[in-house]
């Protein structure tokens, strides 16, 4: 598929307004739902910002390329943008952004689509390519510019899948991945082909992009390979390149420093990789270790979340039944009330909570060996009454044995390489961690747990609201950050203690900034520009849908005015939801799940509107009017 078929006339737009990202985001995406290519612009925005929060799509040499995969894409599209005057897009290199690309990818996008716009990525690599896109002065002369040099990456790509390199003296592997794979997945591949053949340096580059792993590097790839380079901001399967020289860095550094990297390789500056936890250190330096054990907790609570959403929510659909129709014994039975508690309660989804933290955990820590310690570990806990604490325990105690194991059977013969994940990896690490688990951390933990549990649902009115108004602040602190993360995390770890109530907090208060932002930008509308009033409609979705992000772009805009107005709703909001003594079983869903409260789904919302009429009320009075 040529570029140009997803790039067209009604999506070139050659003069951009505003100097801001917000601005220049709202712009490209009013093209593309004028144009027709999406359905809904509040959701796909939504889906931009997101990606935005990942890593800034501004990759420097003043090109921003924003893109999303989402369903309210109709079929996939591409907006080129400019910009004069530039836009300050927090690029990679801190220069403006002139040049725009915004990708819209449905979620069904074939790779024919995928690879078109690949070629783009690393068309824009090429000075001459920027240089005359600036000087384009028609939506015509832009389309020829594309499409000539589609041409000749197309030419490209077939020599290189041609090319004998099996004469070359310096040779050197890569893998390039990032979170959506469009854009700079490929970009950081053609970076450092193009410097490589500069270079005089023979290099093969695996790309990991949304249509799967292309270009994959073969087992003798990697063995004649010097040094391997992984630039990647996503999890790259790393056991294979155990004992070469790796470098690890982000996906951005293979698009801003390939030289550098290849040079590093060339020279095998780079430690050796030998798995697990003893693989390579990145090139932006040693993570300190709260950032490690963050990296590793999060990895066990994103994968434990759909099994706390479906569970939860499917408990709470069987409550609306009656509270106790689950029992066979209670004159209120349903059977389709005990089949909903069946699936997402302590025999279902619920009860894989704990194991799945503890297992995803340890595997993030020593990769596909420490799972298994990990998952067993968890059950343990769980069975132990050790409960969420006890799985968080499990899982950094197998994940650290494992790497223990692994350290310990390295002197090993190489002979008996083949046995040590499928027989001494999960025999010891499984014996270890249950050991531990049973003699030394379920006891104490286990004590531990009920102790906060029984504390926080004996807590009386004015400490309960003080909870409420901490865990408020928490969740609009940094809007997805690590403080507003911890509470989450706080908040569906209790849900598997059996307690409910933070929860709602929770959520009700995450809920708050952006929807405090989209009625501010309703109710005085003279202290917003028009795109910040656009930007505000799509917060209303993003408010009641529970996505505190839509709040960023504001704040990051004007922190100092929109961070305390967030911050006194959401505790606001928190306080309210604690003191009226709801709780919430269901730990996401915003709007959708508010009949499914406890204790008063009216008083819930009460709790959510005060909350963000104090943020709009107070953004009104802090915000100085737009001239």
């Amino acid at each position: 598929m040529r570029i140009t078929e997803l790039l067209t006339r009604d999506t070139v737009l050659l003069s951009m307004k505003g100097t801001s990202k917000l601005e220049a985001i709202d712009s490209l995406v009013e093209v593309l739902h004028n144009a027709g290519k999406i359905d809904n612009r509040e959701s796909f925005k939504a889906a931009i910002l997101n990606r935005e929060q990942q890593s800034t799509t501004g990759v420097g040499d003043g090109i921003a390329i924003p893109h999303a995969k989402t369903a309210s894409v109709k079929e996939p599209a591409i907006v080129f943008g400019k910009s004069e005057a530039g836009v300050n897009y927090e690029s990679l290199d801190g220069q403006p952004a002139h040049l725009f690309f915004m990708i819209a990818a449905p979620e069904g996008a074939n790779n024919t689509h995928l690879e078109a716009l690949a070629r783009l990525s690393g068309m824009l690599m090429r000075a001459e390519v920027r240089e005359k896109l600036m000087n384009a002065v028609s939506e015509e002369e832009v389309i020829d510019i594309i499409n000539s040099y589609d041409q000749e990456e197309e030419k490209e790509e077939e020599k290189e899948e041609d090319k004998d390199v099996s004469t070359q003296k310096d040779f050197i592997v890569a893998v390039t991945a990032c979170p959506t794979g469009i854009a700079h997945t490929y970009m950081a591949a053609d970076a450092l082909k193009a410097k490589a053949a500069e270079l005089g340096v023979d290099i093969k580059v695996e790309t990991n992009g949304s249509g799967g792993a292309k270009n994959v590097l073969t087992a003798e790839d990697i063995e004649r390979a010097a040094a391997v380079i992984v630039a990647a901001d996503t999890k790259v399967e790393m056991g294979r390149f155990a004992g070469k020289p790796v470098i690890e860095t982000a996906v951005a550094s293979g698009i801003r420093k390939p030289e550098e990297l290849i040079r590093k390789a060339v020279r095998k500056e780079a430690p050796v990789y030998k798995g697990g936890t003893e693989g390579p250190v990145k090139e932006e330096g040693k993570k300190s270790a709260g950032s490690t054990i963050y990296k590793h907790l999060m990895n066990g609570v994103s994968n434990m979340l759909p099994f706390v959403v479906g569970g939860g929510i499917l408990i709470a659909i069987s409550f609306m039944f009656g509270y106790n129709a689950f029992d066979p014994n209670d004159p209120s039975y349903h059977p389709i009330a005990k089949a909903l508690m069946d699936i997402g309660g302590g025999a279902g989804a619920f009860g894989l909570l704990v194991p799945v933290l503890a297992g995803f955990i340890a595997m993030s820590i020593a990769d596909r060996p420490g799972f298994a310690p990990g998952m067993v570990g968890g059950l343990l806990a769980a069975a132990g009454g050790a409960g969420f604490l006890g799985g968080l325990v499990a899982g950094f105690l197998a994940g650290y044995l494992v790497v223990g194991l692994k350290k310990a059977f390295a002197s090993l013969p190489s002979s008996l390489e083949g046995i040590k994940t499928i027989l001494l990896y999960p025999l010891f690490g499984v014996a270890l961690t249950g050991f531990l688990m049973l003699y030394l951390v379920n006891e104490p933990v286990g004590a531990l747990n009920e102790g906060i549990s029984s504390w926080l649902s004996g807590l009386g009115t004015g400490n309960a609201v003080l909870l409420g108004i901490v865990l408020g602040l928490m969740m609009a602190f940094d809007m997805g950050g690590p403080v507003n993360k911890a509470a989450y995390v706080f908040g569906t770890g209790l849900l598997a203690n059996g307690v409910y109530e933070p929860m709602a907090a929770i959520m009700a208060a995450g809920m708050v900034p952006p929807l405090g932002i989209a009625i501010a930008t309703t109710l005085f509308k003279n202290k917003f520009s028009k795109q910040d009033r656009d930007a505000g409609k799509a917060n209303y979705i993003m408010g009641l849908s529970f996505i505190t992000e839509g709040a960023i772009p504001f704040a990051a805009a004007d922190p100092l005015r929109v961070l305390p107005s967030a911050m006194a709703g959401a505790a606001v909001a928190g306080g309210l939801t604690m003191m009226f003594d709801i709780s919430l079983r269901a730990p996401h869903g915003g709007l959708f799940v508010a009949p499914l409260v406890e204790g008063g789904w009216l008083l819930y919302l009460a709790a959510i509107f005060a909350g963000s009429i104090v943020t709009a009320v107070l953004l009104g009075i802090l915000k100085k009017p737009v001239k």
